[in-house]
């Protein structure tokens, strides 16, 4: 009998290629992966930890994922609410297994699989298909608001900053109009990457509709997130944006609110304070920065 040995080592080579992984199936990431390497993963609201949740229920540091050996297991680290794995509470370190749920908090559930490369890039383009705009890359609608809902909530349970700075495009339907939808595309396209590249890491861009824009500014006052817009606002600009050989002139609009500075008692009220310093930017002339005032 002869055997072939490259299938054995094709085997062998696909196995040590596949790679563990935690997917957030529920609550506010939603789609995110989370690649466990050879250290040990903290799970928690604080922002010390490996994987930050904001989640109502869940701990500053609620549990660990580590390696033991060729295992890989979830330990919970004294939580006020627990760790559930496949609906069952934990009560030191479990083994898991590839499919099996991890419950954190009020609306977080994890998901502990193995992937190879392959896996791990569809999983990455079904998430950003989801959750991400098509055109510009930014955050979408639907992911900016629920995603502002959990930071506000974290933010006034901890009594730390927490700013919305939103804009938009000045007379977009004359750019429309004058040089065509293909143009105004273009713009917005533009719009996106000079914002991507003047927010921090921790900031999140999402595009809220048409062609208005938000970000969400965790730890920082309204001070420096109008300065922020600011600098956004010259950049814009000061940008040449081009589109079929065509320079198309563009300036921006900026509103900014933020807590604790204004008393706010919800995530809607704070959007809705953001965009009313966006319209009286405009009402006074756009092309500028303004703050929300108290009511």
């Amino acid at each position: 009998m002869v055997v072939d040995t490259s299938l054995f080592k094709k085997i062998q080579e696909s196995q040590q290629s596949l790679q563990a992984y935690l997917i957030v199936l529920t609550g506010p990431d939603v789609g995110k992966m989370y690649r466990l390497e050879d250290i040990d993963l903290r799970l928690g609201r604080s922002a010390n930890v490996e994987v930050r949740i904001n989640d109502v229920g869940i701990s500053r540091q609620h549990a660990r994922v580590l390696r033991d050996g060729p295992g890989v297991y979830i330990e919970d680290l004294e939580s006020v609410n627990g760790t559930f794995l496949n609906g069952d509470k934990i009560g030191g370190r479990e083994q898991l297994r590839d499919g099996d749920k991890i419950t954190l908090g009020s609306t977080t559930i994890l998901k502990f699989t193995y992937h190879d490369k392959f896996d791990e890039t569809f999983q990455q383009q079904m998430f950003d298909a989801a959750l991400r705009d098509s055109m510009t890359g930014a955050f979408n609608k639907r992911y900016f608001v629920d995603h502002l809902e959990s930071e506000f909530a974290y933010a006034a349970r901890h009594n730390s900053g927490l700013t919305l700075c939103m804009f938009d495009v000045d007379h977009f339907k004359k750019v429309n109009d004058t040089y065509g939808h293909p143009a105004g595309d273009a713009v917005l396209i533009k719009l996106a990457s000079l914002a991507f590249n003047s927010i921090r890491n921790e900031d999140l861009f999402a595009r809220y509709g048409g062609e208005e824009f938000a970000i969400i500014c965790r730890g920082v006052t309204m001070r420096q997130v109008a300065h922020l817009g600011e600098r956004l606002r010259r950049t814009v600009e000061n940008s040449r944006i081009e589109h079929d050989g065509r320079v198309i002139p563009i300036t921006i609009s900026v509103g900014v609110a933020g807590i604790p500075e204004l008393s706010m008692e919800s995530s809607s009220e704070l959007l809705e304070a953001a965009d009313t310093a966006l319209y009286a930017a405009k009402r006074t002339g756009r092309n500028r920065v303004m703050l929300a005032t108290p009511k």
